[in-house]
Formats: structure tokens, C-alpha cells, sequence
């Protein structure tokens, strides 16, 4: 009887210091976020224990805001649901005389980071006439509520059902220009000019004195797609309105956790875009991102508490509203999906890498794998903290509206996450 008394004393008094620690915790995040560096914006913070589902702290946590590129967060958990470990690059049937395709949306075909030759390896080799379907592609070019003068910016590809060389040119020079694809070659003009691209045809601009790359979003047609596929085949390619009533084959590609990685690492908004139509392709046979969401939203994102606003995939738009309590429903998911050496492999980690190698640097060791996210005046971060004590945490703030500059509001983030580091 007494070892029992004991024991429940024992427990009862772990619970008692477990809870003071949590209301000790929340009362520091509170006075931090009390001060008047946080008065004259929108914030909203939710941190929560990643295994007991506790919550340290929470301010406007079921409110509404512009989570930029923590968008990806979303598309990450609807690529991880729909897509297999390989992505489907083209679907295709054969006849007697011609392999017919049609694209998948799939990014990584040509594309300048990630090499991966299994398209053109298979087309290559077809000793057939080769046919393109691209009338599955019911998508626009851009999302809705995009920066339309960012037409001619690297982080603003058009999306596409066939996208080559990530529908980008890159521009160089060494003793002369090298422009690639060559395709483009004759589109080339050597001078300074205000933009690198003219808006309604593929002009490019590109001076000679520039040491850097210049990627500059090409516009894709169907002429284009073909033409480009005819030049690296090394064949006469023919578009076709429809494909033949007959079962799809699948050619696979690249490792789905390549395009994360990127996606993930380097804030890629293109391979974030094209990941959404590519789960659509699992769906139907129209590809639009808008299927792919839509099915999340119904089905495994039903039970959210606050259905957010998702028009695309890589949160350049400002029409995307999330709350935090969202995000953090959605980091809880993936955490329990899949391994979490797997996870903190695909995002970036602070001091490390991606985009965040510059910052949240850990001693030594990364204690932060997380998303940052950013538009003008809006900074969002979110993602996983791994505690001293040895506890994961999941957290997501999100700062909308200030005029202070974004280097502050890092540090302010930080100064919390480096308190629940040492001391939950």
C-alpha cells in the first residue's frame, strides 16, 4: 500500500512540474509577444508537442493569413498522399505504327538541377512515329492572384503538361553567349534593357557584362513543346488532338523525394506547381491542380478545423489563406507519415541547408527543420524543433503586414525557438 501511495505521489508531482513548465513556457512566449515590436502587425503562433499533442503556446491560432511559401507545406502533404515513391513522367499507348504520349506535368524532364534523361532515354529509343497529346493540360499558365510583372523573374515558370528544361532558358557568358536551350538562340539580344524577356514573345535581353546565369521563364505553346521534343529526340515529333481509346501505360522517372527535396530546400515554386498537376494525373486523366486539392480538402483534410483558401502550390499567391492551427494539423500529419530521418532529410535545416542555411543555426547540431516563407511585408515560418531535453516540437508563426524589415522578424522567431530549445 505504500510503495502504491508513493508511486501516485510520485506521478502526481511529474505532472504538476510538467504542467508549471507549460504555463512557465507560455508566460516568456507571452511577454515576448506582448511587446510593442508586435503591435502594429498580425501574428499568429501555435507551437504544440509533436507526441503528447500538447499546446505550449497559441496566439490567433485559428486565424487567417498569407502564408507565402508555406504553401508548400500543403502541396508536400497532397504529394506525399497521392504520388508514388517514382514520379509518373508520360502516359502512353502504342499502335501498331506510333507510341502516342501525353505528359503528366512532371518537372524534372531536362531539367538544368536535377538530370534526369528516363523521358528522353524512352523516347529516344522508339523506333516508332512519335504523337503528343497536350489537350489534357486544363490549367492556366499562371495561378490565380500571381504577380503578372513577374512574367519574366526565374521563380515564375509557366506551368505546363510537358514541361522541358524546368521552361526556363539559362543565359551565360564566356567569351560568347550561351543560351540553352539553343533552341532560343536566335531569340537572343545582347544589350541592356529594363526587363529580361519581352512580355507577349521569347525575346530575350542579356548583357554581356553579367558573371551570373541569367534563367529567364520562357512561353510555352504547344508549337513550342513540340519543336523543343522534336530537337533532343532527334525526330520529326507530330501533335494529335486526342489519344486513342485504348489503356494508358506509365513511364516512370525521377525519386518523388528529389522533387521534395527541392521543392522543400530551395523554395523551387515550378517543381512546386507541376507537383500538384502531376497528383492530379493520379485522379484523371485532365490535368489541374485544382483536382488534386480539391480531393485533398474533401477527404483526408476533411477533419480541418479551418478549411483554408489553397489556389496553387507554391504560395506565390496572395489569394492562399492559412491558419496556423492548419499548418501545424498538416506538419502533424506528415510527422506521423513518414520517418523523421526521411523528413528532416527533405526540409531545410537551420545553419545547414536550403533556405535556411544562413539562419536558426544550431550548437552544433540543427535543432530547426522548417519552411520559411515570404512575400513583401509577410513572413511565415514553420516546421519541427528538436528540444535539448529530446522532445519534438511542431510550430508555425505566422507574420503578416509589418513594415519592420523581414531580418528583424527572424530574429524576434528566433529568440523564441532558441528559449523552447533550452529549456522544454
Amino acid at each position: 500500500m505504500r510503495i502504491r501511495i508513493l508511486y501516485i505521489v510520485v506521478i502526481t508531482s511529474l505532472i504538476g512540474c510538467s504542467s508549471a513548465k507549460h504555463k512557465n513556457e507560455f508566460k516568456k512566449i507571452d511577454s515576448n509577444y506582448k511587446s510593442n515590436f508586435f503591435n502594429t502587425h498580425f501574428v499568429g503562433v501555435l507551437i504544440v508537442d509533436a507526441t503528447t499533442k500538447d499546446t505550449i503556446y497559441k496566439q490567433n491560432a485559428t486565424k487567417y493569413f498569407t502564408p507565402a511559401s508555406n504553401t508548400k507545406i500543403a502541396t508536400l502533404y497532397a504529394a506525399l498522399e497521392l504520388l508514388p515513391e517514382v514520379i509518373p513522367s508520360l502516359k502512353y499507348i502504342e499502335t501498331k505504327d506510333t507510341l502516342y504520349i501525353e505528359g503528366t506535368g512532371d518537372p524534372s524532364f531536362l531539367h538544368p538541377y536535377l538530370k534526369d534523361s528516363t523521358t528522353l532515354t524512352f523516347l529516344k529509343k522508339q523506333p516508332k512515329n512519335i504523337a503528343v497529346h497536350l489537350n489534357n493540360f486544363q490549367e492556366n499558365k499562371y495561378g490565380p492572384g500571381w504577380a503578372w510583372e513577374d512574367y519574366d523573374v526565374y521563380y515564375s515558370p509557366e506551368r505546363s503538361a510537358l514541361p522541358m528544361y524546368g521552361n526556363l532558358v539559362q543565359i551565360s557568358y564566356k567569351d560568347s553567349s550561351i543560351i540553352s536551350p539553343n533552341y532560343f538562340e536566335k531569340k537572343l539580344i545582347q544589350k541592356k534593357h529594363p526587363r529580361n524577356r519581352a512580355l507577349f514573345d521569347n525575346t530575350f535581353y542579356f548583357h554581356t557584362n553579367r558573371k551570373d546565369t541569367l534563367e529567364i521563364p520562357f512561353i510555352v505553346d504547344s508549337t513550342i513543346t513540340k519543336e523543343l521534343l522534336s530537337s533532343v529526340v532527334e525526330k520529326e515529333i507530330f501533335l494529335t488532338t486526342k489519344m486513342p481509346q485504348e489503356e494508358k501505360s506509365i513511364l516512370y522517372g525521377i525519386s518523388s523525394d528529389t522533387l521534395y527535396k527541392r521543392m522543400m530546400q530551395q523554395s523551387d515554386n515550378f517543381i512546386a506547381e507541376q507537383l500538384l498537376i502531376v497528383a492530379s494525373s493520379t485522379l484523371s486523366d485532365t490535368l489541374q491542380s485544382a483536382i488534386a486539392r480539391k480531393h485533398l480538402l474533401k477527404n483526408q483534410l476533411a477533419n480541418l478545423r479551418q478549411p483554408p483558401r489553397w489556389v496553387d502550390g507554391s504560395g506565390l499567391s496572395r489569394y492562399n489563406l492559412f491558419s496556423p492551427e492548419s499548418i501545424v494539423f498538416l506538419l502533424q500529419k506528415i510527422y506521423t507519415k513518414i520517418p523523421q530521418e526521411r523528413l528532416f532529410n527533405i526540409f531545410p535545416a537551420g545553419g545547414v541547408s536550403g533556405t535556411l542555411k544562413g539562419r536558426y543555426k544550431g550548437n552544433p547540431s540543427p535543432y530547426i527543420y522548417a519552411k520559411s516563407g515570404s512575400l513583401g511585408n509577410n513572413y511565415c515560418l514553420s516546421g519541427y524543433l528538436l528540444s535539448n531535453s529530446g522532445k519534438t516540437l511542431i510550430f508555425s508563426f505566422m507574420h503578416n503586414h509589418f513594415k519592420k524589415p523581414t531580418a528583424e522578424i527572424r530574429r524576434e522567431i528566433e529568440k523564441v525557438l532558441v528559449q523552447l530549445r533550452d529549456n522544454y
